[in-house]
């Protein structure tokens, strides 16, 4: 590979050697905080100390400590990536520019998904070749997940994971210049749990000035844990380990023994006199919040944020379809869902019986998890965005239907990011187990998806309208 196939970025914490290729330039595993080991893995994010010489970004780093996921036939790699890789440097963001120069381009930072205990930047459906083409910045980036990011812990600050967020965008700030970005024009973007953390930034303090515009996919602004639940969880974890809860007990314990007692939190009950499970029972782990994002917004940046938001019109046949759930769920297997998630179990039931009255069970039961894990919280965000944000809010619904999995996976929770990320062509998404089916995706809904997402960095416009709370639609795509 000729000499000049190996750019060099010079950032203030050193100079590092990314490479070259038909889309712009990559750098990778560019570290944004100090490795969080031992206690460290329950204090908030640190300084990097930055490094002397030429530092390697040409090969990805390891990802934060996560367990294996399981779904069924339908093959999730893309998504989920290589698992853990292990490594003490996983605070860390991949940069894929158009150019290591002067250009001031907007600038894309994404947050994954994974149930706030899997995913990395390294999965394939994250590349970020499309937005280089196409002129724009991408930075994603990895933080804290599971116990070291999200177990609330006396002795250490919830939320970690979320304060990782907040150093990768105020490293972003500080260094995106150096890969030809713009900092003054950060379009943060997440999808299913990143989406959340996403959402929570619009309400924390500290975030203001660090984005400009923001894009959460498939999020939930009233997913957050309360107190009560986040302590629910901790005695649980705290129990299965036989340690205090507390971070000196916590701090000796590897994170090959965090991992294996993750079974012995599955399933934990954590609906509470004021609250039911707003991660219906899927995750343990998720944001701790006093308030939901989605009533907390005055509190930060939010009126001051563009914002795209919007979910798929499927989203629980994620959960449902690859596992046989729409054959096997009974009247009583919903019934049990309906009361995780629902005050009124047997009333929320009715209306959706009502609105679908000829749905099986298996099919009520995709439709309770998508409006209780994605869509309520979506829209109850969005109205609350409008309202404060002067005409600033896009919304759409992604509609699309995949062919996976006999037809029946549809317009499942993560169908719209090859799309997003305009990779719907690739081969390693079809087939009848792929995410997309053994069906092409159709003609020019990539490029239009994409090319909205690009647009809306670039002024604030993905295509449509703005949002109005009197006449509330979305912008269909795909459907």
């Amino acid at each position: 590979m000729p000499a000049q196939a190996y750019p060099v970025a010079h950032t203030p914490a050193g100079a590092v050697r990314g490479v070259r290729d038909g889309s712009g330039e990559r750098y990778r595993a560019l570290p944004y905080a100090a490795a969080p080991t031992g206690a460290g893995r329950f204090a908030p994010p640190a300084p990097h100390p930055g490094w002397s010489g030429l530092r390697d970004g040409t090969r990805p780093g390891p990802t934060a400590p996560q367990p294996a996921r399981d779904f069924g036939r339908l093959d999730m790699t893309p998504y989920f990536g290589p698992g853990w890789v292990p490594g003490e440097e996983y605070l860390t963001v991949d940069v894929h520019t158009p150019a290591a120069d002067n250009g001031a381009r907007p600038v894309m930072v994404f947050v994954h998904g994974g149930g706030f205990v899997t995913g990395s930047s390294r999965a394939a459906l994250y590349d970020g070749s499309a937005f280089a083409r196409d002129g724009v910045v991408l930075v994603s980036v990895d933080y804290r997940l599971g116990i070291p990011g999200f177990l609330a812990l006396a002795g250490a600050p919830d939320n970690r994971g979320l304060l990782d967020v907040l150093a990768a965008l105020t490293w972003v700030r500080e260094s995106v210049a150096a890969f030809g970005g713009d900092p003054g024009n950060v379009t943060l973007f997440g999808q299913s749990a990143g989406a959340t953390l996403v959402g929570a930034l619009l309400a924390t303090p500290g975030a203001g000035g660090l984005f400009r515009r923001a894009i959460i996919q498939s999020g939930n602004g009233t997913g957050a844990f309360t107190p009560e639940q986040g302590e629910r969880v901790t005695a649980a974890a705290a129990a299965a380990l036989g340690v205090e809860p507390t971070v000196r007990a916590f701090a000796p314990v590897p994170d090959e023994q965090f991992l294996a007692i993750l079974p012995a939190l599955a399933g934990l009950d954590l609906r509470t006199g004021t609250a039911t499970d707003p991660l219906a029972g899927l995750s343990p782990f998720g944001l701790v919040l006093p308030v939901q994002p989605a009533d907390a917004l005055a509190e930060g940046p939010a009126a001051d944020v563009d914002l795209l938001i919007g979910a798929t019109t499927e989203e629980g046949n994620l959960y449902v379809v690859p596992g046989g759930g729409l054959e096997s769920t009974t009247d009583a297997d919903l019934l049990d869902l309906a009361a995780r998630v629902h005050a009124d179990p047997r009333g929320a039931l009715a209306a959706h019986r009502s609105a679908r009255p000829d749905a099986t069970p298996g099919e009520l039961r995709s439709a309770v998890l998508g409006q209780a894990l994605f869509t309520a919280g979506t829209t109850r965000l969005t109205q609350a965005h409008a309202r404060i944000s002067g005409g600033r809010t896009h919304c759409y619904s992604f509609g699309y239907r995949s062919t996976a999995l006999g037809g029946r996976l549809g317009a499942a929770h993560t169908v719209d990011l090859p799309f997003v990320f305009d990779t719907a062509d690739e081969p390693w998404l079809h087939g009848d187990t792929g995410l997309l089916g053994p069906d092409p995706a159709p003609d020019g809904l990539a490029a239009h998806v994409h090319g909205a997402w690009v647009a809306f960095a670039r002024t604030g416009n993905p295509g449509w309208s703005p949002y109005d709370p009197r006449r509330p639609t979305a912008r269909i795509l795909g459907g």
